[in-house]
């Protein structure tokens, strides 16, 4: 039997067995679901046939008289296409004021996802955070394995960031994202500050995939196939980076977590769920970016999965965890970034969306 073969999810162990309790609301929303209730990444065309299917489905915004939203395209790296965009900007802004600016990538596995996936998140950051968003429909895998869609984000980081049309405070932008998307915009902080530009206010990492070699404890744990669990946090790493017996070295630029050398970067919010395959390597990283003198605002949310905010976006919990971190955003944004590192980053937890309290750096 292969090692692959013996990861395959047990799907008569739901995730209340393996992992203990989850929060009700949660529990509930996925206590009629099927064994199967996604295709997986292992047919990436029915997957994405089914996230085409399931938006078919989603309501119309219903926030038009407060975000404007506008589709362009922008330069895209040397050689490659340009990168599409979308620009949410909120319609009460006060006088005077530019507002800041966030730049998103959405999540997917590094192989689905469009502009239309991240719409109704984005525009929600948009109205809560009173700043523009700019929502990045980077190239995916396996068409465009790493480093095609990082490269497009970065260059679509380098339009926002520099002189243009949006009238934003060029001192209060920041890069962020889900999931593969938090990927992408960790490493995004990471060739800022090695190409020397732009500079970055705030990086947000909404349970970020960041480690390709999928070694944690947390990783190990979940098998029910109707969350996100450890075979497909396998496969999306296949897709973008190839099997993981055949792929070399593997940059920092494309696993964040492999980065020795995580001084210089921009503050950091970064959420976790308790029963997510990534939850280990999200905590690890906040703690890292701590102890090299980064400020972080870590919301760590107990009895949830990955994805849950999404899935029940109107559970008390989600709404919790939503509401920390359009906070955590508000707090890091308001001051802008600083060019004088501490010498020890400042954590700050939320556990559950609750309320913060002070934590010192790791030791």
């Amino acid at each position: 039997m292969t090692d692959r073969a013996r990861l395959r999810p047990a799907t008569d162990r739901p995730v209340e067995e393996q992992l203990g309790t989850l929060d009700p609301e949660l529990a509930a929303a996925i206590a009629g679901m099927p064994a199967e209730a996604t295709p997986g990444l292992g047919d990436i065309g029915a997957m994405r046939e089914f996230i085409a299917g399931s938006l078919a489905f989603a309501p119309e915004p219903e926030d038009g008289d407060r975000v404007e939203r506008r589709d362009l395209t922008v330069p895209g790296p040397d050689g490659a296409p340009d990168v599409a965009v979308r620009v949410y900007r909120p319609l009460d802004v006060p006088g005077g004021a530019w507002p800041a600016a966030l730049l998103w990538c959405h999540g997917g596995g590094f192989v689905f996802g469009d502009l239309a996936v991240a719409d109704q998140r984005c525009a929600e950051l948009c109205d809560r955070l009173g700043a523009v968003v700019v929502s990045v429909d980077y190239r995916l895998a396996p068409e465009h394995p790493f480093p095609a869609g990082v490269e497009d984000v970065y260059a679509a980081t380098r339009w926002l960031a520099g002189p243009g049309e949006l009238e934003i405070d060029l001192d209060r932008v920041a890069v962020g994202g889900s999931s593969a998307g938090a990927t992408l915009a960790a490493a995004v902080t990471l060739l800022s500050r090695d190409r020397g530009g732009p500079r970055l206010a705030l990086q947000v990492l909404v349970q970020p995939a960041i480690d390709d070699r999928c070694e944690t404890p947390s990783s190990q744990r979940v098998v029910d196939p109707r969350v996100f669990h450890r075979e497909v946090q396998r496969e999306m790493w296949d897709h973008y980076l190839g099997p993981a017996g055949t792929r070399g070295p593997v940059s920092a630029y494309a696993a964040p977590a492999r980065a020795e050398d995580l001084s210089g970067l921009p503050p950091a919010v970064i959420t976790t769920a308790e029963h997510d395959p990534l939850g280990d390597e999200g905590r690890d990283y906040a703690a890292r970016l701590c102890a090299s003198g980064v400020d972080v605002e870590l919301i760590d949310t107990p009895g949830t999965f990955h994805g849950f905010e999404e899935l029940a976006p109107d559970a008390a919990v989600s709404r919790r965890m939503t509401a920390g971190l359009v906070a955590a955003v508000r707090r890091g944004l308001g001051a802008g970034g600083s060019d004088d590192a501490p010498r020890h980053g400042r954590r700050r937890s939320v556990t559950g969306g609750v309320g913060p309290h002070d934590a010192g750096a790791p030791e």
